[in-house]
């Protein structure tokens, strides 16, 4: 069994979860997720499963999409709705469409992120949830991101309220935080803000529509249809640039052979791309010999295990 299932993943439950429940579902162990989402954020999760899994490091660097909601009015200790109240400040004048817009605007490009007290990034070997839970403040390292866009989901002119609400639509790159997203949106407007609602709509190529439930996955396994959810391994490495070979050097490809870099080759150094065979089947990544010049490298053979 191997391939990419694009999972519609539930809030409430962790992306390890999810891996857990599908192992007993599928009844393989080699299942591994994409990069992880929040308990309490739904949508697309793309999970790989058996030769897949080697690959799931190149999804989780595709760019991702989310459709979410800002509240204005009060933060919270986890930048999202399942967090205590840490400070409140009730909105007390009309907000302007035209401030929105220019916010998100601003927040447009390459910026500057510190990831939340509640996340995954490790500082010093260990979770910053862990410290936090442990009630430790420590200093969290800033990274750049890109937002693509960012969409004002809401047709009003006007926001009114003590707090007020809006929809959002973003495209952005890997390793940014929506929940901070939304806080930063709060600051330029000059409230304390919190992200109120989560999907994501779309990540390494998967879209919502091409998600199944654990429900439709137990249907087509009891049926026993498994080429009916599984998509291949190919889907996952869309973004990646593709070199074709013959049948040939497929067969040196397939035991790992460092190879003389062509014409043809014209990639950067560091720039993974992908050996396609003659049937469009990718059987490796491959890159400019770090070290070697005029040489091509293997860094992952996907060939079919025995």
């Amino acid at each position: 069994m191997d391939g990419i299932l694009p999972l519609w993943k539930p809030k409430g439950l962790t992306s390890h979860d999810c891996v857990f429940k599908l192992r007993k579902i599928l009844k393989t162990k080699k299942v591994g997720h994409t990069g992880t989402l929040d308990p309490e954020v739904t949508g697309v999760l793309p999970i790989c499963i058996g030769r897949a899994t080697k690959i799931a490091e190149y999804l989780t660097e595709a760019g991702k999409a989310y459709e979410g909601e800002v509240t204005l009015g009060f933060s919270t200790s986890t930048e999202d709705a399942s967090g205590e109240k840490v400070a409140e400040q009730k909105v007390t004048e009309t907000i302007q469409r035209a401030q929105i817009l220019e916010v998100l605007n601003s927040l447009t490009g390459k910026i500057e992120q510190t990831p939340p007290m509640f996340s995954a990034v490790k500082v010093n070997g260990k979770k910053l949830y862990e410290y936090a839970r442990a009630g430790i403040e420590v200093e969290r390292p800033t990274r750049e991101i890109t937002i693509y866009e960012i969409t004002l989901l809401d047709d009003r002119t006007e926001f009114t309220g003590e707090t007020i609400s809006f929809r959002f639509r973003v495209k952005c790159s890997k390793g940014t935080y929506i929940r901070t997203l939304a806080v930063m949106m709060g600051e330029r407007l000059g409230y304390p803000a919190h992200m109120s609602d989560l999907i994501r709509i779309e990540a390494a190529g998967f879209s919502l529509e091409d998600c199944l439930t654990f429900a439709e996955v137990e249907g087509f396994m009891e049926s026993e249809q498994t080429e009916e959810f599984l998509l291949p391994l190919e889907r996952g490495l869309f973004h990646l640039p593709k070199f074709q070979i013959s049948d040939k050097v497929a067969k040196k490809v397939l035991n790992g052979a460092v190879l003389e870099q062509t014409e043809d080759v014209i990639f950067e150094k560091g720039q993974p791309f992908v050996m396609v065979d003659p049937a469009d089947k990718a059987i490796a990544i491959y890159q400019i010999h770090p070290t070697k010049e005029g040489l091509i490298k293997p860094v992952k053979v996907l060939a079919q295990e025995s």
